[in-house]
């Protein structure tokens, strides 16, 4: 789906993209949280409660109930600590991670965007600290990412500002900021991966799921919306395993790494 401007759009056209496995192969958070864990912004009580609610998660499902609790225990990880320090580290885990993780095709789209002179938005449950870093790395307009509140000298309260951006509040963002900016949402794009970002993806006249997860590419299939892929098979594995991993990577930003790095002490332990 090539990306031109509409020269008969009186409002500016737009392009919303998710990041985690839209973008970025993976979750996102998860390489923000792993470098965290390393510099001892949380610990093992954090990494078994993390492992405790993953289990929950694969047997049973998303509640919000759990995504409250995880969300909750994330927020206090970062309580007190510099904003500034979170920002450096997020600017090393771009350099050495993330950038190399980037969809090729998915970025080719972002930047056809760019050059039809499209406003472009990441949207995302993603911390605004990595969401905000791949704007400016990528080179789209800006970002809506979960924010956490902090004080006038730069440091977090272990709070959030507004909502979780996920599910309908990636709808409420956008609808806000078309608002906001004369954004044309009926001439607009919306690209993601997964069930959730349905109601982004709702938003605009002009919908694509990006590497689809199942129950997303059956929507799309059902509604008539174009399916791009940007996913590529390694010696007949299909490396689609990790998309459902990255729903959860804006509730918390160590969900994900606190069960590898349990993994690794369980096996430290016992060699």
């Amino acid at each position: 789906m090539p990306a031109t401007q509409d020269s008969t759009a009186a409002a500016r056209v737009a392009a919303f993209f998710d990041v985690d496995n839209t973008i970025v192969r993976g979750a996102s958070a998860y390489h923000l949280a792993r470098e965290l864990y390393r510099r001892g912004f949380f610990g093992p009580r954090d990494i078994l409660f993390a492992a405790r609610h993953a289990l929950a998660f694969a047997v049973n499902g998303e509640s919000l109930a759990r995504i409250a609790a995880i969300r909750e225990r994330a927020l206090g990880m970062v309580r007190g600590r510099s904003v500034a320090d979170v920002l450096s580290i997020g600017e090393e885990v771009y350099d050495e991670v993330l950038g190399s993780r980037v969809f090729p095709g998915t970025l080719a789209l972002l930047e056809s965007h760019v050059a039809a002179g499209h406003e472009v938005w990441l949207v995302t449950a993603t911390p605004t600290e990595i969401s905000d870093l791949l704007a400016r790395r990528l080179g789209a307009t800006g970002s809506l990412g979960t924010r956490v509140e902090a004080t006038e000298d730069g440091y977090y309260t272990g709070r959030l500002l507004g909502d979780m951006v996920h599910g309908e509040a990636k709808r409420a963002g956008v609808e806000a900021l078309a608002r906001e900016r004369g954004i044309d949402l009926q001439n607009s794009y919306a690209y993601g991966d997964s069930i959730n970002d349905v109601p982004l993806l709702a938003a605009v006249g002009r919908p694509c799921a990006v590497n689809p997860e199942p129950r997303l590419r059956a929507h799309a299939h059902a509604r008539g919306w174009p399916v791009r892929d940007f996913r590529r098979r390694r010696h007949g594995v299909d490396l689609r395993a990790g998309a459902r991993s990255a729903r959860w990577a804006g509730t918390a930003w160590a969900a994900a790494v606190v069960v590898r790095a349990l993994v690794r002490w369980v096996r430290s332990r016992a060699a």
